[in-house]
C-alpha cells in the first residue's frame, strides 16, 4: 500500500469570554437608532449568535500554544519526538518579523514539553487560507522525506473590525493546531490533485497601520461564489471529473466560515448550478451531511479566519462520528478554503481507519460550554484598548488561559509566561513523564467571571 498524507488529529482552542451578538447590536442601535435597520438586516444575513473574543494575556500566539499543548497532551510519544515542522497560518501576526510558530516553540518549551530543537519553524499568510498553506506545505515537505517524520500546523487568529459597523457581528477568534504525518490517522488528503484560484482583488484587507480590517462585505461574497466555481473547476480539471461528480460523490463537504450563513449560500448556490437541486433539494442533500450541525458551532464562536474551516471541520468529524459510529471510515469530504484578496484552495479527502479512535477522545461539548459570559464592558474593553498587536499584557492573578502575554518590553519584544490556572490544581503534560498519557487542563464553568 502507498503512503498517504494527512491530519491525524485537530485539536481547537477558542478564548473562553463570550457575547451574544443581539447584544452589541441592541448597544449600538441605543447609541444611534438609525443603524437599526444595518444591524438587523446584517443578523439576518449572517445568522450569527455569539462570538468569542480575547481575554487579558490572550493573543494569536497564546492561542496557538494552548491549541498545540492540548494536541501534545495526547500525541506525546513519537510525533511529538519527530516533530520537524511548526507551521502557522494567521493573519494576525504578532511581530512583522518573527513568526509566531517561533514565539508558540519557546512557549511550549518553557511549559516543559521537550520540544526538540532540530526543526524549523515559519509562518504562512493569505488571509483566511494562511493555515491551508500552511498545512499543504507540511503535507509536501513530510510527504517527500524518506524520514519518519511529523508537523504541527497550527491556525490561529483574532478578527475584528470597527465598532459601529455591521462587520462587528463577525468579529471572533479561535485556534487549532493539526498534526501532520504520513498514513495518517485522521484524515488522508488528497495534495497533489488539489484545485486552486487566485486573483488580486480588494475585497478585504488590512493595511499594516491598522489593528481592524477593511471588509467590503457583499464584494467579497461575490468573490467567494466566484473563486469557489473556479477551484471546483480546476479540481475536476486534475481530478478528470465534472464538478456535478464531485459534488455528488462527496460524503462530506467543510468549507471556510466568516459567518454562519456564508458556507450555506455558497453551497446552496453551488448544488443548483452544478446538480440543478432547488433550495428544497439543497438543504437535504446538505443536512443528510451534518452540514448544519457543524456550522451552527461556528454560529456560537465567530470568524477565526484562518482557523474557521478546521473549527468547521472538527465539529462536522465530531457529529458525523456520532451520527455514524465506524461507518464514517471511508468516507470523502471536500474541503474548501477561501482567503480573501483573494485564493480559494479545495481539495479531497477521505476519513482514515484509525479516525474513530481519534474522535471518540474529543470532547467539543466542553470547548463550547466553557465560556465566561461576557458584559458589554468586557467586550468594550477589548474592542478599546491598542491591542499592541492583537494582545494585551496581563497578571497571572487574572489570566484565564495557561500561556498568557506578560509583559512587552521596552525595545518592543513579546515576553510570554505560562502557570496554571488561578483556582484550578496544577497538571503536567504527559511529555514531561517519560510521554505517558495525561489528561489535559480542566475547563472552568461558564459562571466564572474575570
Amino acid at each position: 500500500m502507498s503512503e498517504t498524507i494527512g491530519i491525524s488529529d485537530i485539536h481547537p482552542y477558542v478564548p473562553r469570554m463570550r457575547i451574544d451578538v443581539e447584544t452589541i447590536a441592541k448597544k449600538r442601535v441605543d447609541t444611534n437608532p438609525d443603524l437599526e435597520r444595518h444591524f438587523n438586516r446584517a443578523l439576518a444575513v449572517t445568522g450569527q449568535k455569539a462570538i468569542r473574543f480575547p481575554a487579558p494575556g490572550e493573543d494569536s500566539a497564546t492561542m496557538a500554544a494552548e491549541a498545540a499543548y492540548s494536541l501534545f497532551s495526547v500525541h506525546s510519544g513519537k510525533a511529538l519526538a519527530n516533530l520537524r515542522y511548526i507551521i502557522v497560518g494567521t493573519e494576525t501576526a504578532v511581530d512583522f518579523s518573527k513568526p509566531i510558530a517561533a514565539y508558540v516553540q519557546g512557549m511550549l518549551q518553557r511549559s516543559g514539553l521537550p520540544i526538540p530543537e532540530t526543526l524549523t519553524t515559519f509562518q504562512t499568510q493569505h488571509a483566511c487560507a494562511g493555515a491551508t498553506l500552511g498545512m499543504l506545505s507540511a503535507c509536501g515537505l513530510i510527504g517527500m522525506s524518506p524520514y519518519d517524520e511529523t508537523g504541527l500546523v497550527i491556525a490561529t487568529d483574532i478578527a475584528r473590525y470597527e465598532t459601529n459597523s455591521t462587520a462587528e457581528i463577525t468579529q471572533g477568534a479561535g485556534a487549532a493546531a493539526l498534526l501532520i504525518e504520513k498514513n495518517p490517522k485522521l484524515l488522508a488528503l488528497d495534495i497533489a490533485r488539489s484545485g486552486y484560484c487566485s486573483r488580486d482583488v480588494d475585497d478585504f484587507f488590512r493595511p499594516t497601520n491598522s489593528i481592524t480590517a477593511k471588509v467590503k462585505g457583499s464584494y467579497s461574497m461575490e468573490c467567494y461564489h466566484a473563486s469557489f466555481d473556479d477551484a471546483l473547476s480546476d479540481l475536476a480539471a486534475r481530478l478528470s471529473m465534472s464538478p456535478a461528480d464531485i459534488l455528488k460523490s462527496s460524503d462530506f463537504v467543510a468549507l471556510h466560515t466568516p459567518f454562519r450563513n456564508m458556507p450555506e449560500m455558497a453551497m446552496k448556490r453551488a448544488l443548483q448550478k452544478y446538480c440543478g437541486k432547488d433550495e428544497a433539494a439543497a438543504i437535504a442533500w446538505l443536512t443528510e451531511r451534518g452540514f448544519y450541525k457543524a456550522v451552527d458551532q461556528l454560529a456560537l464562536i465567530g470568524n477565526a479566519y484562518s482557523a474557521s474551516l478546521f473549527l468547521y471541520l472538527a465539529f462536522l468529524l465530531y457529529e458525523r462520528y456520532a451520527k455514524l459510529g465506524s461507518d464514517i471510515v471511508g468516507k470523502t469530504i471536500l474541503l474548501a478554503s477561501y482567503g480573501s484578496g483573494n485564493t480559494m484552495i479545495m481539495m479531497r479527502g477521505t476519513i482514515a481507519p484509525q479516525a474513530p479512535e481519534i474522535i471518540k477522545n474529543w470532547n467539543l461539548e466542553a470547548l463550547q460550554n466553557s465560556y465566561i459570559a461576557s458584559s458589554f464592558d468586557d467586550y468594550h474593553h477589548w474592542t478599546t484598548s491598542s491591542g499592541h498587536g492583537y494582545g494585551e499584557k496581563v497578571t497571572a492573578s487574572n489570566a484565564t488561559s495557561r500561556f498568557r502575554l506578560v509583559g512587552i518590553r521596552h525595545d518592543g519584544y513579546r515576553e510570554y509566561d505560562h502557570a496554571h490556572i488561578t483556582g484550578e490544581p496544577e497538571t503536567k503534560n504527559p511529555a514531561q513523564e517519560h510521554l505517558q498519557q495525561s489528561q489535559t487542563i480542566p475547563y472552568r464553568n461558564n459562571s466564572e467571571r474575570i
